[in-house]
């Protein structure tokens, strides 16, 4: 199989419980729930997408196989040679489920790294991820319905927090909408509702986006 990245770089997990954890983040390129195009968006079922993941042109994009993309994710590792510290690599999209599959897995596992994924939760994931982060989509049939992480963006008006939380997941995580695609700034007021909820709902933990802020990808 030849797997379509967007992009491929070494950074800091920059939300979420994993916050703070040097990783290789590998984006696939496409999604099930928006075609990532700006005219598309409001027919969109995920409307609220603030990633770029269009094509295979961003930093280290393309089309690799199996082997080969194991290899550009052990050679952008800090320490390359030495595989110092926990390496980490963060499956992200777009969708990475459409296109992660075992043999992918193994090849990733088979350099000495972990694999954390985050998807929209609308696939069944695979065997062998170690780190599986679901972020359930307005409209969009959640499939996924266990896994370590659980993020919600915040508000929605069809997703409620308390509707996730019978789920089987080890740590539940609100995080206020970036609603700056639209050229308004509202994330303040989301960031407030979203604090406020999580002090009267303490299973939630507050999810803020720290690479945004230091301004790192």
């Amino acid at each position: 199989m030849t797997y379509a990245v967007k992009e491929i770089f070494l950074t800091v997990q920059g939300e979420g419980v994993r916050a703070g954890t040097v990783s290789v983040f590998l984006r696939f390129a496409g999604c099930n729930l928006w075609s990532g195009l700006e005219k598309d968006r409001a027919s969109a079922i995920c409307k609220f997408c603030d990633t770029d993941f269009v094509k295979t042109d961003g930093e280290n994009g393309g089309k690799y196989s199996a082997a080969k993309l194991s290899e550009k994710v052990r050679s952008l590792w800090q320490g390359q040679g030495d595989m110092v510290g926990d390496p980490w690599v963060v499956c992200t999209g777009g969708e990475p489920l459409l296109q992660l599959d075992t043999p992918l897995i193994d090849a990733i596992h088979a350099c000495g790294f972990k694999i954390a994924v985050e998807t929209n939760g609308t696939i069944a994931a695979p065997n062998g991820i170690d780190w599986l982060c679901v972020s359930p989509k307005a409209n969009a049939e959640l499939v996924q319905i266990s896994g370590d992480e659980l993020k919600l963006v915040f508000p929605q008006d069809e997703n409620i927090p308390s509707d996730f939380t019978h789920l089987n997941f080890t740590n539940f995580c609100l995080q206020p909408r970036d609603d700056s695609y639209l050229g308004t700034e509202k994330k303040a007021t989301h960031s407030d509702a979203a604090f406020q909820y999580c002090l009267e709902n303490p299973i939630w933990r507050l999810s803020v986006q720290t690479h945004k802020s230091i301004g790192v990808p």
